[in-house]
């Protein structure tokens, strides 16, 4: 077996069965290839591979078909391996990725000039709307030169994606293999979450003592970014509105920051219309049940040696939620408690939900506050109830698919319903004359 099929859909199935060309171009940035081909394969694509001649000076053909588990095409030749490959008919290729995308290529493409085997695949693909992507790497002044900016502004106008470089040491150097991967698996999402807002609010609430000082608690805001990934990856417009997080967010969806309830409360208030036009608000955030009065300026240590703080119970946000966020927008609400058997867990989510109006809660145990593993009773609106358990991105994953079927349900209930087809009346044949 070759070892492409060890690691083939080890991360997700989303691209199990679909068909991605990837063609390499000769930058230097052409060494990145083999770890963007074998990202792709651990989501389940099957990967083949088009060379320019300057590419396999960089890049050996050996190395590109060890990456991929096929040989890469090098020259087209009388078997038409460009219209073989994107062209109409059977084992057509669902998308055609160019990485990396030299400025050379990029103009050639925009004029047409077709004299490598990477340019033709994309003439053949753009003729024959085959989606498509790039993924730029050149020095930053070639990127600035006006020439460069207006061939990508045409591309892009052609609806080619174009997959934003890494600005490091004046180069603008080619995405790292997770942001290639993100933008193929959200350029072919297919299912409920296509094109809908999804609101992700997470992270832990930071409640100011003074002007340097908070109060806080353990969450690392994991589970809300592997549910804004997870969301992306199956093609939601998502943003994460993010608290205190002790994890990267990525850059492939914007974040709003918040610091405390008050501020949330501030930033809902003025994103109400976006949260109303969203499918679905999602909230494992670690909230503040409690906040303190407001201080200005830093306590002194010297003249305070002992300190006692009031606090006060914090406003509630999920109602708020609520109210910005009507039906059908569904409201999904976390909750957590320390010690409580399965039992009690439940009767603490259902109470969560008459009280703030929630669709959908999440039950789990302070346990899983900084762990990779979440082990979650999910409670849905119908008053089914089911378990959730095993790594962070394979309960996102999970929770996700499982309220996109309501999702789905609930546009396919909205739907009129189709009128029964006439039936023609029969054709009368002609006597003859």
């Amino acid at each position: 077996m070759h070892p492409s099929h060890a690691i083939r859909g080890r991360t997700t199935q989303l691209l199990s069965g679909r068909r991605i060309v990837i063609g390499i171009s000769g930058s230097i940035a052409a060494i990145e290839v083999p770890k963007i081909v074998r990202e792709l394969i651990r989501h389940g694509a099957d990967v083949r591979a088009v060379m320019s001649p300057e590419s396999t000076k960089i890049l050996t053909p050996e190395t590109v078909e060890f990456a991929t588990g096929h040989p890469p095409v090098t020259r087209l030749t009388g078997n038409v391996e460009h219209v073989t490959l994107l062209g109409p008919g059977e084992g057509r290729a669902d998308l055609y990725l160019i990485a990396p995308a030299t400025a050379n290529t990029i103009s050639k493409i925009a004029y047409g000039i077709d004299d490598t085997p990477v340019t033709s695949c994309a003439s053949v693909a753009l003729g024959g709307r085959v989606p498509m992507l790039i993924a730029p790497a050149m020095h930053s002044h070639m990127g600035l030169n006006p020439a460069v900016v207006e061939n990508l502004e045409k591309l892009r106008s052609w609806g080619v994606g174009v997959i934003p470089t890494q600005s490091v040491e004046g180069e603008e150097k080619i995405a790292a293999p997770d942001d290639v991967a993100a933008a193929v698996l959200h350029r072919l999402a297919q299912g409920p979450w296509v094109g809908r807002r999804v609101i992700v609010i997470g992270g832990a609430a930071r409640e100011q003592i003074d002007a340097v000082r908070s109060v806080t608690n353990d969450s690392s805001g994991a589970s809300a970014v592997a549910i804004a990934v997870q969301a992306y990856y199956r093609g939601a417009e998502v943003e994460l509105w993010a608290g205190s997080m002790e994890v990267p967010v990525p850059g492939w969806f914007p974040a709003s920051r918040w610091r405390g309830v008050e501020s949330l409360l501030d930033l809902a208030r003025r994103r109400r219309v976006d949260l109303a036009a969203s499918a679905a608000v999602i909230v494992p955030a670690a909230l503040s049940d409690y906040v303190l009065p407001k201080r200005g300026g830093k306590i002194s240590s010297r003249d305070e040696p002992t300190l006692t703080l009031t606090l006060q119970r914090a406003p509630k946000v999920l109602p708020t939620l609520r109210r910005y966020a009507p039906a059908p927008t569904r409201l999904v609400a976390f909750k957590l408690e320390a010690g409580a058997d399965e039992a009690a867990l439940e009767a603490e989510g259902r109470r969560l939900a008459a009280e703030t109006g929630a669709d959908w809660v999440v039950a789990n145990d302070v346990a899983t506050m900084g762990s990779p593993e979440t082990n979650a009773l999910v409670l849905p609106g119908d008053g089914s109830r089911r378990w959730i358990r095993g790594p962070k991105r394979e309960f996102a994953g999970k929770l996700l698919d499982d309220l996109g079927r309501e999702l789905g349900n609930l546009v396919a209930a909205a739907m009129p319903p189709s009128r029964p087809r006439r039936r023609s009346p029969p054709l009368r044949r002609r006597r003859p004359h």
